[in-house]
């Protein structure tokens, strides 16, 4: 697995691609409700930071065999929370 860094990189782009699909969703359609757009971005900030805070405090850190497996179950978590709050978006 790559280092948190690459990992919190990948954190602040997913982020940043929900805030930018609720932001042209708002832009583009017309009768969208600017509240559940707001409510998406708030969604999409409270990922960023909850994930972060994460992957800066590993469990088990003397134990590489629980940090390995923390980072795998982190990963999962991020990829399945990302294509919620976005299938959310779409959805508006």
């Amino acid at each position: 697995m790559a280092n948190v860094r690459e990992l919190k990189k990948d954190i602040n782009f997913l982020a940043s691609e929900l805030v930018t699909e609720a932001y042209v969703k708002q832009l583009v359609k017309e009768d969208v409700d600017n509240d559940k757009i707001a409510e998406v971005m708030v969604k999409a900030i409270e990922f960023r930071n909850n994930l972060v805070a994460k992957a800066n405090h590993p469990d088990g850190k003397d134990n590489p065999k629980l940090v390995k497996a923390f980072y795998r179950k982190l990963r999962k978590d991020m990829m399945e929370s990302f294509l919620s709050i976005s299938e959310e978006t779409n959805a508006l």
